[in-house]
């Protein structure tokens, strides 16, 4: 295999045009490029250069050589500087997908964030609920997922997910009809209709209210959350909701109070580590500004 130092060296001769001008250009004894080049003809059994007068130049072999050269090297420097680029987080792109209520509230802030340190490194975000995130992520058309989970729902194979902090669950009832403050009591909507969110999200509030001793009168059922706070708003039932879901936007004719329930936000990837850096960069954004 050719050293790349005497490559190089055969490379600096063919651009600069003398084994002196070589020398100077890489910062090395003209001793050393003559041995370089020497060395180089042995390992190739090519004749790479001839004299002219008191000069060299390159016969029709070294000029073949001296390109491809060129080629390997830049291809080596550019492979070198995405490494760089890479470690160093000065640039990477990531394809995130979030569930609708993160991606209102959690996705701009950590955007801020890495815009301060990381200027360099681009976001595409899709919104995904966590099924369709998760075939995403199997299908290598996203990076990284922010994903919810509730209590006792079994892992997706092939995917790992590490939690990043729990969002509190909310009963939500018409202003006009609000609790009183305290602990409630789920049993005391038994004869409300009741409006439910996701597939995931109905399957909790059946299992919250079987805790309570009661199946819920289903009404309505949407995924749009501010939809959802409408329906209570106007009196048509009363729902649970988590907390993002009521950051990202809280009717004002609708009052809410926390139940001893939550559900998990995390982070899902696909395979093993390691992962690029710009990954671990927009993942460890997304954790802080959910902890704050």
């Amino acid at each position: 295999m050719i050293d790349l130092r005497r490559l190089e060296a055969l490379v600096a001769v063919h651009r600069t045009g003398s084994v002196s001008a070589a020398a100077a250009h890489l910062h090395y004894g003209q001793p050393t490029i003559s041995h370089h080049l020497r060395r180089l003809e042995a390992e190739t059994g090519a004749v790479l250069l001839q004299r002219v007068g008191r000069g060299v130049r390159l016969t029709p072999e070294g000029e073949r050589l001296a390109r491809r050269g060129e080629e390997i090297l830049g291809l080596l420097a550019r492979a070198e500087a995405e490494l760089a680029a890479a470690t160093s987080l000065q640039s990477g792109r990531v394809r995130l997908a979030a569930f609708p209520s993160g991606a209102a509230t959690l996705v701009p802030d950590a955007l801020a964030l890495l815009a301060t340190r990381h200027p360099g490194i681009q976001l595409d975000l899709v919104e995904a609920e966590p099924p369709e995130a998760y075939e995403l992520l199997r299908g290598g058309e996203i990076d990284l997922a922010l994903t919810f989970a509730y209590p006792d729902q079994p892992e997706p194979e092939q995917i790992t997910s590490v939690p990043v902090v729990d969002d509190p669950l909310h009963l939500v009832t018409p202003a006009s009809a609000a609790p009183p403050d305290g602990a409630v009591d789920l049993a005391g909507y038994a004869g409300s209709g009741w409006i439910t969110g996701c597939e995931r999200c109905r399957r909790e509030l059946l299992s919250l209210c079987a805790d309570a001793g009661f199946t819920p009168a289903i009404a309505f059922a949407s995924d749009d959350y501010v939809a959802v706070q409408s329906l209570v708003a106007s009196g048509l039932g009363v729902t649970v909701l988590p907390g993002l879901a009521l950051r990202a936007h809280q009717n004002r004719d609708v009052v809410r109070r926390p139940l001893a329930a939550h559900r998990r936000v995390q982070l899902s990837t696909y395979g093993a580590p390691p992962r690029p850096a710009a990954v671990d960069a927009v993942a460890a954004a997304l954790t802080e500004v959910a902890r704050a």
